[in-house]
């Protein structure tokens, strides 16, 4: 099932696109561009999600729950549902879009091993997984895993001369990119401390600091390919919460939340 829906169709869809512009580093970036325009109505929903979830923190009902179960944690919860239901919306819709990364992460990743098929054995396990309609395995093979400096299917270290160990840059940047993203699309916390939805936002922040570390690990370890990948769909995310006017540029100026906290004439 999982070869059947997941692996088979990305191996035949970085292979097409292989096929079209002759290099496989250039058909990663564009397959990622076209998974993340097919995911792009998730977005969309997600972004949705936050702001009727960050409309309900002003709205005089959730208010008035708040202060009628400010000690009953049970109760309080079972109320938020049924608002929420009565508002028409959906608390997973900003999940979405990140629980439906990580089987494209693993697909990808195993699609890009499989698709540079090195010896005999592992070039006829890949001719099962190719449409013979849509592709022809003689025209493919062998496969130009090389981009840049990088060998696709390993991890990525650029080797300078004089420096006795290799550079990993995608990692560095992956990483990097990976916070700069969660930043700016992170919408600022509204709300009581205690709130649940406040401790949603202080959990979204934990995981805007445990992902950076997680992504940037993976893209040291695993084949630079999916590197690639990881790189490319976060700037084309950054580009597409820019073009939807969701940036949040403020968060990546350090002590303006401070500011904005003080209270008035004070």
């Amino acid at each position: 099932m999982w070869d059947a829906l997941i692996i088979t169709p990305f191996i035949n869809a970085l292979l097409f696109i292989y096929n079209l512009v002759g290099n496989f580093g250039v058909a990663i970036i564009l397959f990622t561009i076209l998974i993340r325009l097919i995911t792009h109505p998730l977005m969309v929903s997600q972004i949705k999600g936050s702001k009727a979830m960050a409309a309900m923190q002003q709205d005089k009902r959730w208010i008035d729950t708040q202060a009628k179960y400010k000690g009953d944690k049970e109760k309080l919860a079972v109320e938020q549902q049924k608002l929420l239901k009565e508002l028409g919306v959906n608390p997973f819709a900003s999940c979405l879009p990140t629980l439906i990364q990580f089987p494209i992460i693993i697909g990808l990743y195993q699609a890009v091993i499989q698709a540079m098929a090195a010896t005999p054995l592992e070039m006829m396990n890949l001719t099962r997984h190719i449409y013979p309609a849509l592709l022809k395995v003689s025209s493919l093979i062998p496969l130009q895993n090389h981009f840049l400096w990088m060998d696709l299917g390993t991890p990525e270290r650029l080797n300078l001369p004089g420096i006795p160990f290799g550079i990993p840059i995608l990692a560095i940047v992956v990483a990097a990119t990976t916070y700069l993203q969660s930043k700016m699309i992170t919408p600022a916390a509204t709300g009581n401390a205690g709130d649940p939805n406040n401790q949603a936002a202080m959990m979204g922040k934990m995981m805007n600091l445990y992902m950076p570390f997680l992504m940037g690990y993976m893209a040291l370890t695993l084949a630079s390919g999916l590197s690639i990948y990881f790189l490319t769909s976060n700037l084309i995310g950054i580009a597409q919460y820019g073009l939807l006017g969701q940036l949040n540029l403020k968060n990546l100026l350090p002590g303006k939340k401070a500011e904005d906290k003080k209270p008035k004439g004070k």
